[in-house]
């Protein structure tokens, strides 16, 4: 693929394609979102990341000829995938931890340390962390979001999703003191 061409352009095609009916179209577009969707759930629904997934995937699927913007579809997705995530989250009896690779960015609210250990760490810290909590972390910490964009999506005031936040880094931090 050109470097040049940004992951929504070229989704673009695929996404008209699918919406036209295209089975091929539409195979092809959720393979290549599969990662990113996965990315996603895990640190939000980490005992259940393939339910997670799978329930995301299954509302792209059903939802995309809804989707006006092809080129919102990147957008779309992750809207998508966070709700999902998070139902999924809440229903679970027991969380597990987040996968390490999923949470390697919250490293810089940590001291240095091993990595292996840190990496543990921060999935026992992330699993014992309440869904709404980890979700804003996750979003904040692996997605880059603003605060804005964030009440956006969870569909919350945006003074809520700044005490998440507050919140979540407080938990973390004081946890991690031991």
């Amino acid at each position: 693929m050109d470097d040049d061409i940004r992951p929504w352009d070229a989704a673009a095609p695929l996404v008209r394609a699918a919406q036209r009916g295209d089975a091929l179209a539409m195979d092809d577009l959720l393979g290549l979102i599969t990662p990113y969707v996965t990315r996603l759930c895990a640190p939000i629904a980490p005992g259940d990341t393939a339910d997670a997934v799978q329930e995301s995937l299954i509302a792209v699927f059903r939802g995309l000829r809804g989707l006006r913007d092809p080129l919102a579809f990147y957008g779309w997705v992750r809207a998508l995938t966070v709700r999902e995530a998070v139902r999924v989250a809440r229903r679970s009896a027991g969380e597990s931890p987040a996968e390490p690779a999923e949470v390697a960015r919250l490293r810089d609210l940590l001291p240095q340390a091993d990595t292996l250990q840190l990496s543990c760490e921060i999935r026992d810290l992330l699993a014992r962390m309440p869904v709404q909590q980890r979700t804003v972390l996750v979003l904040r910490e692996l997605e880059g979001l603003d605060e804005r964009a964030m009440a956006e999506l969870l569909d919350v005031p945006e003074g809520t999703v700044k005490s998440r936040l507050s919140r979540a880094r407080s938990s973390f931090r004081k946890a991690w003191t031991w």
